[in-house]
């Protein structure tokens, strides 16, 4: 990992959840953090149980995903038509 940066608690926390989840690119992880795929796959390895890092290994190695020039959408999330809203901590009917 690049030694330039350091990082608290709180931001590894932040960017581990990142990179678990499936729509949120490896750039976005950059921008926001200033890490590179490698940086974040150095992290991952270090911060994880060897068990759990390979799984997320498996789980995101190819994943198109997780970068942005593989990606079929560009902007936006998906939001699936079937989702509801949520407001004051309340799942609201359609």
């Amino acid at each position: 990992m690049n030694l330039q940066i350091t990082l608290t608690p709180i931001e590894i926390d932040r960017i581990i959840e990142m990179a678990w989840e499936d729509r949120t690119t490896f750039d976005a992880i950059h921008i926001q953090f200033g890490l590179k795929e490698q940086d974040v796959i150095d992290l991952m390895r270090a911060e994880m149980k060897p068990s759990s890092f390979k799984m997320w290994r498996e789980r995101v190695q190819g994943r198109k995903t997780k970068h942005e020039k593989l990606r079929s959408f560009q902007e936006g999330r998906f939001k699936c038509s079937r989702q509801r809203q949520i407001n004051n901590n309340k799942i609201s009917k359609r």
